[in-house]
């Protein structure tokens, strides 16, 4: 069950990547039928009321009845769209995920929004990330309206790396320990950059179905 946070947080599909290493568009890969941009929606909307694709190319997406955000400052991948997306929403803080992602568990995005606002009565956190095998999963998170300055100063100064910023930001980080009782595996963290990738999903989620 997700965590009840209507009302105080915004939500944002990052779709804006030039899906260079992939021959179809990877937001309309489809998981058990339903396109990976449709299902994230899905899963955004399940405990958002405001909802964002970030997207440079909005005719892709009109199908789907949702608002459209595009890079309002020079594009420079994720953080660009984070930047537009917080621009934009009405409350002061944005859950982030990628289009890419196919198997992101609802537990997974509840717990990390119970971490955020639980935190928030101790501490003023700009952003609430997960660490998984090690690594800071930078497009499966919270931000906060706090950090708009400093992105634009990171995106002109071309400084695009969420990993450096993170950890120049007052971050959050859940340890991982506390990710993998909800998700031992880390498929919430998985994503789709190439072919091979796509080939490897599908031999491995055997339940699930992917399909182009």
């Amino acid at each position: 069950m997700l965590y009840n946070v209507r009302n105080r947080i915004s939500g944002v599909v990052l779709a804006g990547g030039k899906n260079k290493r992939f021959p179809a568009l990877k937001s309309h890969l489809k998981i058990n039928g339903i396109t990976l941009i449709e299902r994230n929606l899905q899963l955004l909307y399940s405990f958002c009321d405001e909802v964002f694709i970030n997207t440079n190319n909005p005719e892709l997406y009109y199908g789907y009845r949702t608002i459209m955000c595009g890079d309002v400052l020079p594009s420079r991948g994720p953080m660009s769209g984070i930047h537009s997306a917080l621009m934009n929403a009405t409350n002061q803080n944005l859950f982030v995920i990628a289009c890419d992602m196919p198997f992101l568990k609802e537990e997974v995005l509840g717990y990390i929004c119970q971490r955020h606002f639980e935190s928030l009565e101790n501490e003023a956190y700009d952003a609430t990330i997960p660490v998984y095998n090690g690594n800071v999963q930078p497009l499966c998170g919270v931000y906060s309206k706090t950090l708009l300055a400093s992105l634009e100063r990171q995106i002109f100064e071309r400084k695009n790396s969420m990993y450096l910023y993170l950890h120049e930001i007052n971050t959050n980080f859940i340890p991982e320990r506390e990710i993998k009782e909800l998700d031992p595996d880390g498929s919430s963290f998985i994503n789709i950059n190439t072919i091979s990738d796509y080939e490897t999903l599908r031999r491995r989620k055997g339940e699930f179905t992917l399909s182009v």
